[in-house]
């Protein structure tokens, strides 16, 4: 029984049990085949599909945003190529060992961007940082972890800083126009983004780009009226002013007479558009456009020009200012001291208020708002500036003759000093007024006459005598030039009333004054170092900017001494060539 048994367990394997494996090899052989044919042949183009529908993305190409230049090409705002860090939740989430790793890079909390990470793990693409520099892009892809990417896209810079910041304003971080000729020209400068269908790989970086499917548009440009070596020097001497007299804020406008172009505006306080951390609403409005204030007495030459323009009243015509005050409809207007009797000219150059009242109210009441009306007076000046003010002119004042004097001096109406600049040009372009432009002119515009040519002359001759040694305002002369312009002192309006000691300093004015080319209006609010005067305070700033404006648009002296010329002869030709200028 042992022996059988031993034989027994020796016997081969039967023959048909190795036909049998055989078979089972030879099927799993044929179904392996079936299986790569089917793959790799029959339904190639379906597995093809699946592979891409892995890795194929379409991805938007960002479009170039179009710069903003001043009027000589001068760069105020460019656009630079920079990469953002993303991430796919889905695969990241994977790989979750590896986040403390990418927050570490990132300077982030680890916990929290795990917890951020599987909150949003059903999407697709999370922003991790928008707009980084080029070595942190580097650290986090030197990484390796697989769904974690980058994004090309456009960071707006703005080479000028602060100095131009209020007009070309700033966009956001996705390159929308935000406030100023960013928001106002947003369409034009911002173009439209291409599509195109890449490959990427595992770590989600394009290796290959399949097809494209709209073409990129790059914004379009935008050239500013602005010089920008006249908006530095703006700028500079406005901070310089609100700097020594330790004020609240400060504003300039420089116009061309010819075009209403925009040259320059500055506003203090400023911030750096460059720094997001500065952009708040009190910091980046623009109060040249958007503030309004009572423009004090450098309203008098508006109000005088509707005197001069009902016919009634002449430059040489007397008129007695005594005691120094007047009294209507029960309310106390003064002046500074009693000018007694006077010419109208000597009106403008005293700034004598109980002159000025005497004057508009022997006039018709339609007449002198009709006037301020024609020159932009309570409405906008048409620039297009987002967030402009209209100000405010009051139809109600035609019928109150207290409120009618008080508006002939400047007070019960309200201005820009956008609007009072463009209200001076047309006193400057002799009557007509001309639309403001913040964008470049490349010829004179006609505008609209407000006034007869004899009446804008007459008292650009009575502004002239504001800055010669007899007025308010000789703190505004430029050495070789004339100047015409007006002084203004205003008490703050505060709730519940005007503020005993708190003011407004500002000048308005034109160089040169016989033949303008430019017009500017400077004013300071709450100067709080002892001067307050418009004279004093924002006077100097007129004729500093104004002195540099003459050499940087190589505008020829028109009021040189004998001696000067005897020292520089070219200049008499200058003079010759300067429209009539007179020496």
């Amino acid at each position: 029984m042992i022996l059988n048994n031993t034989k027994a367990v020796g016997k081969p394997l039967m023959p048909w049990r190795r036909v049998l494996l055989l078979i089972i090899f030879l099927m799993a052989v044929m179904a392996l085949l079936a299986r790569a044919l089917d793959m790799q042949i029959l339904h190639s183009e379906f597995f093809e599909r699946q592979g891409d529908a892995r890795q194929l993305r379409v991805v938007s190409i960002p479009a170039y945003r179009g710069q903003i230049v001043d009027r000589n090409g001068e760069p105020f705002a460019v656009s630079t190529p920079v990469n953002s860090i993303w991430l796919n939740p889905e695969e990241v989430v994977l790989d979750m060992h590896r986040v403390p790793e990418l927050a570490k890079v990132l300077s982030m909390d680890a916990s929290a961007l795990q917890k951020k990470i599987q909150a949003n793990q059903a999407r697709e693409f999370m922003y991790l940082k928008r707009h980084a520099s080029p070595e942190l892009a580097t650290k986090v892809m030197s990484l390796k972890i697989p769904g974690v990417a980058l994004q090309n896209e456009y960071r707006r810079y703005y080479p000028a800083g602060e100095v131009a910041a209020h007009v070309v304003g700033f966009s956001n971080i996705d390159d929308n126009g935000q406030e100023g000729i960013e928001l106002a020209f947003n369409d034009w400068l911002k173009g439209e983004p291409g599509k195109k269908r890449v490959i990427r790989d595992r770590l989600g970086r394009v290796f290959d780009d399949v097809e494209l499917i709209r073409s990129v548009e790059p914004g379009k440009p935008v050239v500013l009226s602005l010089d920008r070596r006249l908006q530095y020097l703006t700028y500079r001497t406005l901070k310089a002013a609100v700097i020594k007299h330790n004020a609240i804020a400060g504003s300039a406008v420089v116009l061309d007479v010819k075009s209403g172009e925009v040259l320059a505006m500055v506003n203090q306080p400023s911030f750096n558009v460059n720094d997001r951390s500065q952009l708040r609403p009190e910091a980046t409005r623009n109060r040249s456009v958007t503030d309004v204030f009572e423009p004090g007495s450098t309203m008098k030459p508006l109000t005088m020009a509707a005197a001069l323009d009902s016919g009634i009243w002449t430059s040489t015509t007397k008129i007695n200012t005594a005691p120094g005050y007047m009294k209507v409809q029960g309310n106390m207007i003064r002046d500074h001291r009693n000018y007694g009797e006077i010419d109208v000219s000597g009106v403008i150059a005293k700034s004598s208020n109980v002159g000025i009242s005497k004057i508009v109210l022997a006039i018709d009441a339609d007449e002198q708002w009709g006037m301020y009306q024609k020159l932009g007076l309570g409405a906008d000046t048409g620039s297009g500036f987002p967030g402009e003010a209209t100000g405010r002119l009051s139809v109600s004042a035609l019928h109150n003759d207290f409120e009618r004097a008080s508006m002939a001096f400047g007070y019960g109406v309200s201005v820009t000093p956008m609007q009072l600049a463009r209200a001076y040009v047309a006193l400057a372009a002799d009557g007509v007024l001309k639309p403001v432009s913040f964008l470049h002119q490349e010829e004179a515009v006609e505008g609209e006459r407000v006034m007869r040519v004899e009446t804008a002359r007459a008292v650009r001759k009575m502004m002239q005598r504001v800055v010669s040694e007899e007025g308010t305002g000789r703190r505004a002369q430029v050495a070789n030039y004339s100047v015409a312009g007006k002084t203004g002192t205003v008490h703050k309006f505060v709730a519940g009333g005007y503020a005993e000691e708190r003011y407004l300093s500002i000048f308005a004015g034109m160089v040169p004054a016989d033949f303008p080319e430019l017009v500017m209006v400077v004013m300071i609010d709450e100067p709080r170092n002892g001067e307050h005067f418009g004279g004093e305070v924002a006077a100097p700033v007129f004729s500093q900017v104004m002195a540099g404006a003459m050499r940087l648009l190589d505008v020829a002296p028109d009021r040189v001494s004998i001696k000067q010329l005897v020292m520089k002869p070219k200049i008499k030709l200058q003079l010759t060539e300067n429209k009539g200028g007179q020496v």
